[in-house]
């Protein structure tokens, strides 16, 4: 399967919000320092994509708390859980008119201490030079790839696990709610987003 977009307005795939807030200085800066470096087009997703990747770690490879939401919120604090993550990059993109979503996989949180399933997040973004969207997960050991993906997890369907590959407009607003009521990583993890409010009109 492809990654496929839930809507058909290329536009909604580039707005500006309180949590994709690319008009922030500090985003609008990376943005074109990492543009400038970039050969073409292509070339600057890889670069925004690797940069998130290795320089925003996720927070619990650090043992951090906090759960910075917005782009701005991510970038500042330097560490950001999945969601988080692809908050941060679909900001750097779209500062440059590059189109990116957000894709969600359920997994289990952990075999052996929280056999439970909950939501990851990663990003969908469209390659003008190809035509095509592809998915990029800035977690672990992922890869940026146009033509086979290199994603942080393999979905094991035989235990439940469930892949969609809908690249979505905006942050899901449920995921949304639970960064924002549990504002530490503790909190989130007792508390993680097992449900999505798209899934009401696209289910996985």
């Amino acid at each position: 399967m492809t990654a496929t977009p839930y809507s058909d307005n290329i536009n909604d795939y580039l707005k500006c919000d309180n949590i994709i807030d690319f008009h922030n200085e500090a985003i609008s800066e990376l943005a074109e320092k990492l543009y400038k470096q970039a050969t073409d087009e292509t070339d600057f997703i890889r670069l925004a994509y690797e940069y998130v990747r290795d320089n925003i770690p996720h927070s619990a490879d650090i043992n951090a708390d906090t759960v910075p939401c917005s782009a701005s919120e991510v970038l500042k604090d330097g560490h950001g859980i999945c969601f988080a993550q692809s908050h941060l990059l679909a900001a750097i993109l779209r500062a440059k008119d590059i189109p990116c979503g957000f894709c969600y996989q359920k997994l289990i949180l952990d075999d052996e201490t929280a056999p439970i399933l909950v939501y990851h997040g990663l990003n969908g973004v469209y390659v003008n030079q190809y035509k095509k969207w592809i998915r990029l997960d800035t977690r672990g050991d992922a890869e940026f790839s146009i033509e086979t993906e290199k994603l942080a997890y393999t979905v094991r369907t035989e235990k439940g696990e469930q892949d969609c590959f809908t690249v979505y407009p905006a942050p899901d607003k449920n995921v949304i709610a639970k960064m924002t009521i549990n504002r530490t990583r503790t909190q989130m993890y007792e508390n993680p987003p097992t449900e999505l409010a798209y899934t009401k009109t696209a289910p996985l």
